[in-house]
């Protein structure tokens, strides 16, 4: 197939890159051009901004498309503009989404019919991926535009362009330093591997039973917080010092009555708190992976439901949650990133002390 990635030299574009030439498409990939990658050979680089309409006009008008990729839309303009362009000149059309959009709930697994959450809880982010759907689903319905969304969850693996994910927490492991549990540990989280999510948006290429539909793209395990420490601890071959984190700080930390780092000022005006918790909510991910902590409590389970992209394309997640473990720290091993990467851990170390009768 002549296959269009928008994106392309990062992470989950470039992994996807690699697997549509592993199986023979005719690859084309658009982008800023500021990215350089490793691209095989046979890639074909268009260079546009596609917040420029006339540059993306210039570079990708008349061309057509078995199936187009986007997975650096953000915003509904985003979308317009590919829908403007390339109405009637291509097969499929897949964007890639969040699982971010769902509302919190006990009810688990999250499967693509739960509720989704437009509330003032929800992040610029969350609103602009639901926005993106409502438009495509609309001109699906309408036009017959053949659309497919993937809510893609967190991500594992290579070229990872977060590195405070799971690169933070094997750093931390490998050079022994004393690991924050929250709570009791007993959380259960879901990520998935940047392989795995390349095999299956293969697996939906032209696929008719796709058009129209979200599907959730993650692993097909899970892990509780402790189970993720020790998963990552054996990997490396350490044995982890834990630190726990009491309940109760981390129910005030999430209600906005601490910050990461200390203690609120209560004279704080309204926006200035807010913005406090935020930063906060989301600095918990450098201690533990989480999925939008600004709709999840601490410890609030959360994991998704793949079983509609299994039934509908066959797909199968090749690796476990132990296995992406263990293949993302022999990528960092073999890059030299296991004792180039720096992180800052000044506010895990205020914690452990605090915490942990005694300093790292």
């Amino acid at each position: 197939m002549r296959v269009l990635v928008m994106g392309g030299t990062q992470f989950n574009g470039y992994a996807l890159v690699r697997e549509l030439v592993r199986r023979g498409h005719e690859v084309t990939i658009a982008n800023r051009g500021r990215t350089e990658a490793p691209l095989p050979g046979s890639v074909k680089r268009l260079v546009c901004d596609r917040t420029d309409p006339q540059a993306m006009r210039e570079a990708l008008g008349g061309l057509e498309f078995d199936c187009i990729h986007d997975v650096s839309a953000y915003r509904p303009e985003d979308v317009e503009r590919m829908v403007e362009l390339f109405r009637g000149r291509c097969g499929h059309y897949v964007f890639a989404s969040s699982t971010v959009i769902y509302a919190a709930t006990h009810d688990l697994p999250i499967g693509e019919g739960h509720p989704v959450d437009r509330s003032a809880q929800q992040n610029e982010y969350g609103l602009n991926k639901l926005l993106c759907e409502d438009l495509l689903l609309r001109e699906y319905r309408e036009n017959g535009f053949p659309a497919s969304i993937t809510a893609y969850s967190m991500v594992f693996g290579p070229r990872n362009i977060i590195p405070d994910r799971e690169q933070r927490m094997l750093v931390r492991l490998a050079r022994g330093r004393k690991v924050l549990v929250m709570g009791d540990g007993t959380t259960v989280g879901q990520v998935g591997h940047v392989e795995d999510q390349a095999r299956a948006l293969c697996a939906m290429m032209q696929n008719p039973k796709t058009l129209g539909r979200r599907y959730n793209l993650t692993g097909g395990d899970c892990y509780t917080d402790e189970g993720y420490v020790d998963v990552f601890a054996e990997t490396v071959g350490v044995e982890p010092e834990k630190v726990w984190l009491p309940a109760p700080y981390l129910d005030d930390l999430y209600a906005g009555r601490e910050v990461l780092g200390g203690r609120l000022e209560v004279k704080a005006d309204t926006r200035s708190r807010d913005e406090a918790r935020q930063r906060s909510l989301f600095g918990v991910q450098r201690i533990m992976q989480r999925i939008a902590p600004h709709l999840h409590h601490w410890n609030r389970s959360v994991f998704f439901s793949i079983e509609r992209l299994k039934e509908d394309t066959g797909w199968r997640p090749e690796y476990t949650f132990r296995s992406a473990v263990q293949q993302t720290w022999d990528w960092m091993q073999s890059e030299g990133l296991d004792r180039s990467l720096e992180f800052d851990f000044g506010f895990e170390d205020e914690l452990i002390e605090r915490f942990g009768q005694g300093s790292v």
